[in-house]
């Protein structure tokens, strides 16, 4: 017994999250940091950075399209800077000096608290934290060259550097104070104390001498630093003055944003205010003007980013480009589409959004759904709409017939209304789905709520399941009704309605744990057939191609059911909490489980076992496979972004092993935590990038000249430089003889006299050396000729190697020979000559398979080694020993290619499948 219990025990090992691979974040654009902005002199364009929790993304202003995104912090930034070299972010104490974006150049460690402004000073990184400390760093040698701890009375909350002003800095403070420090002999040169509101920030105008401070009144002071005076005072009405920006391309014109997502534009020359716009639903974190040009940059918590261009005739600015994502966490997501690059996701914010996975050029905002569009429609996008209609909880989409009519059908959170969408024309349909018997208002069931949704393949027919117990069927096309099922089909809440492929059975699902199964054409009072469970049903997914659906019970079991045998097939029990949702495999061998205990498991069908599971800092609360089967959507709690998570086994190959449900399953961060310390490789390629780039900002053109080495590092098998026929005519060198084959007979040479030696070859060439050899040692004028040795210049060359061990050149000479000539060689070589040249040659392969070069070279000459002298070859004993050697080393080698040649199938194999 005991025995058993461990092999039982054996058969379960752990595994640590082997299938799936976190990949990236998709939906995420901005937050309440600001962004920042950095021109690139050789791309001739201004990088926009915008910050996203843990990490930050790169930006093109041209054409917003994200360019790259950074490492993972140990915490979320709360500040970010740039110069000409370095972006500065500032998380957990520490401030990090990244290099193009990608590289961590520095680290600066030394703060108390955590770091909550960031100004480069030339050479210098000034940073102010918590605890109201300043310090300057220096950025290059990553010490601290001033620090300055100022006391409770002077708060500092906002930093900035006066064009002209040498090492001088002004210092905004929670009091209303401002101050002039003087940061090469910690002085303060001067303090004005002009106003009694928090300053929350400090911009320098154009103008010499004259900075903009924004107040938390409202109140923004243009104030003349030389002689103390306030120049201009200005107040907005819509709160605290969080960004101020001054455009530089001609016009006067100062910029303001509020917290209530208002940006004001004011004349400087006339002293009033010239126009106000609402450009985001939350608090704008960032206004920038783009150095003489006139765009605006605006970003916001609300998860946009949006650039404005100067160019209406009154002078007012008009969006150009917009990048946005949720405002609130998405509820569902769902893949769209046969090619696996395009995710619908509804969220809290009431909106339907289409996500692209290969380009965020393609994302789609469908738009809020309301009750009444066109009354909608003439109200201003960010104010409250009391047409607005509650969030989409569930949804459904097909392709078929997306371009006649609404392809989408949507429920949402406590109504009974159910609303159609257009993929195509990216917005919402005008049919509302409703049984006829709820349209009077006196109904006695007016709590009544959809519960569960889904299209039929055609995408004709939307099924709808009530909490009262009704399923209902209705017509895409028109939004008409169509038909019922029972009367009601449940006596419970239906929890989930499943349509097989051909639109002959429908299977309806309740709270109380009937399932029944329906014609689908026919009106039919009574189900075709009744199974009871054994707990209440959560709800219901289905793989249709598999004719297979998964029930998830309300006990956190799941059953998979058989829709051709109408019979339970698995049974999958190992959640602790609450089923969220669950999604199959494209080939219907996986279903992918997520839970309340923040869990997500992959059973295996065909061995009904558990193969995978992880945990994840936050629950998942709905996930979708791809298609194509490449990727993993999950969407968590209090989450804005859509996880990507890839599938490793189309790329490497993973070995699955049974896996028990009940033992902790190992952590998975969201995002995962990198670390960000520089590895002496990643510092060197750092250093490098850095070298360039100084010399083209210098520019200096510097000519680097590379060798390719003979033979890569760390015994990386390498193939040769030379023509691909070299090699591959060698294989088919027979057809080739037959195709080239003269139609007439060739001339024959002339012979040589009988008596005069002759070498072995390609071509006639007479044996001089025995000749001379044999006057000297005998006298005698006649010449005598060795007839045993058969072999030719090249054997000859071959049979050397045995005492003098140098392969190279031997391999050097058949590199130069065509493939004709190989061949014949190899054919002359003298099996006879008990066996020394076909050792020899044998030898040389050994000695190419071990230098891993010239992989290819040293097969097709194996190949027609073995061709020429297969069967000869097991006479000589010798020859068969080192044959297994040489096996055993073709082995190791096709066993290094493989594993990257499969990896590179996959790779390649997925990129086609983005451009199809």
């Amino acid at each position: 017994m005991s025995n058993l219990k461990k092999n039982f025990g054996n058969c379960f090992k752990k595994n640590n999250g082997a299938i799936f691979k976190y990949n990236r974040v998709i939906g995420q654009v901005s937050n309440q940091i600001p962004a920042i902005i950095r021109y690139i002199r050789h791309r001739k364009d201004n990088l926009i950075i915008t910050c996203v929790g843990r990490s930050f993304q790169v930006y093109a202003s041209s054409h917003f399209r994200l360019l790259h995104v950074s490492g993972q912090h140990p915490d979320d930034i709360t500040a970010m800077a740039v110069d000409r070299r370095h972006i500065y972010t500032a998380s957990n104490k520490c401030i990090y000096a990244w290099r193009a974006g990608k590289h961590v150049k520095n680290v600066y460690r030394g703060h108390a608290k955590n770091v909550h402004t960031l100004l480069p000073f030339g050479c210098h990184l000034i940073a102010v934290d918590e605890d109201n400390v300043l310090k300057v760093w220096n950025i290059k040698e990553a010490g601290v060259y001033l620090e300055v701890a100022f006391k409770e009375d002077f708060k500092i909350t906002a930093v900035a550097h006066p064009s002209t002003y040498v090492n001088k800095i002004v210092l905004g403070s929670e009091q209303g104070q401002l101050k002039l420090l003087n940061i090469r002999n910690n002085r303060v040169v001067y303090t004005f104390n002009l106003h009694s509101s928090r300053v929350t920030c400090i911009e320098p105008a154009p103008a010499i001498n004259v900075v903009a401070a924004g107040h938390q009144d409202g109140c923004i002071n243009l104030i003349d630093l030389q002689y103390n005076q306030i120049l201009m005072r200005l107040k907005q009405d819509w709160g605290t003055v969080l960004n101020i920006a001054f455009r530089t391309d001609g016009p006067p014109v100062m910029v303001s944003t509020s917290n209530h997502g208002y940006v004001a534009f004011w004349n400087l020359e006339e002293k009033k205010i010239l126009d106000q716009l609402q450009v985001h639903e939350d608090a704008v974190s960032t206004v920038i003007c783009l150095p003489n040009e006139p765009l605006m940059l605006t970003t916001s918590s609300d998860n946009s980013m949006k650039l404005w261009i100067f160019d209406m005739i009154d002078g007012g600015a008009r969006m150009l480009r917009i990048r946005e994502g949720h405002i609130s966490p998405p509820l569902c997501i769902r893949y769209h589409g046969h090619n696996g690059s395009t995710i619908l996701s509804s969220g809290e914010d009431c909106s339907l959004r289409a996500f692209s996975t290969v380009t965020e050029t393609f994302n789609r905002n469908f738009g809020k759904a309301s009750y009444n569009r066109k009354s909608s429609k003439k109200k201003n996008r960010f104010q409250d709409d009391p047409h607005r209609m509650p969030p989409i909880t569930e949804f459904t989409s097909e392709t078929t017939c997306e371009k006649e009519w609404d392809n989408i059908a949507a429920i949402h959170a406590g109504t009974l209304q159910a609303t159609t969408w257009s993929f195509h024309k990216s917005c919402m349909g005008q049919n509302r789905l409703m049984p006829q018997k709820c349209y009077n208002k006196n109904r006695p069931d007016i709590f009544v709520e959809a519960t569960c949704i889904v299209l039929t393949r055609c995408g004709n027919f939307a099924i709808i399941g009530y909490s009262s117990g009704d399923v209902e069927k209705y017509n895409m096309q028109s939004g008409q009704h169509r038909g019922s099922y029972g009367n009601p089909g449940h006596k419970a809440a239906v929890r989930g309605v499943v349509v097989d492929n051909l639109n002959q059975m429908l299977v309806s699902g309740c709270s109380s744990g009937l399932l029944k199964f329906w014609h689908f054409r026919e009106k039919v009072e009574e189900p075709w057939r009744t199974m009871r469970l054994l707990e209440g049903i959560a709800f219901m997914r289905s793989h249709r191609d598999g004719s297979i659906i998964a029930v998830a019970l309300i006990n956190y079991i799941i059953l998979v059911i058989d829709l051709d045998t109408k019979g339970i097939v698995r049974k999958f029990e190992g959640h602790s909490a609450k089923l969220n949702d669950l999604t199959f495999s494209t080939d219907s061998r996986w279903i992918i489980s997520a839970s309340m205990d923040a869990t997500i498991k992959v059973w295996d069908l065909p061995s009904s076992y558990m193969i995978d599971q992880f945990r994840v800092e936050k629950p998942c609360i709905s996930m979708t496979m791809s298609p194509t089967g490449d990727f993993l959507a999950t969407a968590h709690v209090s989450c804005l972004g859509i996880y990507l998570w890839a599938n490793r086994t189309l790329f490497n190959r993973v070995s699955l092993h049974s896996t028990n449900p009940r033992i902790d399953a190992p952590l998975v961060k969201l995002p995962s935590n990198l670390d960000v310390e520089m590895t002496k490789v990643s510092k060197a390629l750092v250093d490098a990038h850095e070298l360039i780039t100084n010399q083209e900002e210098n520019l200096e053109q510097i000519d680097f000249v590379y060798l390719t080495p003979r033979q890569l590092p760390n015994n990386v098998i390498s193939i040769s430089n030379l023509p691909a026929p070299k090699w591959q005519n060698l294989l088919h060198l027979d057809i080739i003889k037959r195709r080239n084959k003269p139609k007439c007979p060739p001339n024959v040479t002339k012979l040589a006299p009988f008596f005069i030696p002759t070498l072995s070859g390609l071509e006639m060439e007479y044996d001089v050396s025995t000749e001379n050899a044999g006057r000297k040692k005998s006298g005698s004028k006649i010449s005598k000729h060795s007839l045993g040795n058969h072999l030719t210049n090249f054997g000859n060359l071959l049979e050397i190697t045995a005492s003098s061990t140098d392969y190279e050149a031997f391999v050097n000479r058949l590199k130069q020979m065509n493939p004709a000539d190989v061949d014949f060689e190899v054919k002359s070589l003298d099996p006879l000559s008990d066996g020394k040249v076909m050792i020899q040659f044998v030898k040389i392969i050994q000695y190419m398979l071990l230098s891993n070069i010239d992989f290819e070279l040293v097969q097709s000459y194996l190949s027609i080694f073995l061709r020429h002298h297969g069967l000869a070859l097991f006479e000589f004993s010798e020859v068969i020993e080192n044959l297994k050697n040489v096996t055993k080393l073709q082995e190791a080698s096709w066993d290094k290619i493989e594993k990257k040649l499969m990896f590179g199938i996959g790779v390649v194999a997925t990129l086609r499948n983005f451009t199809q």
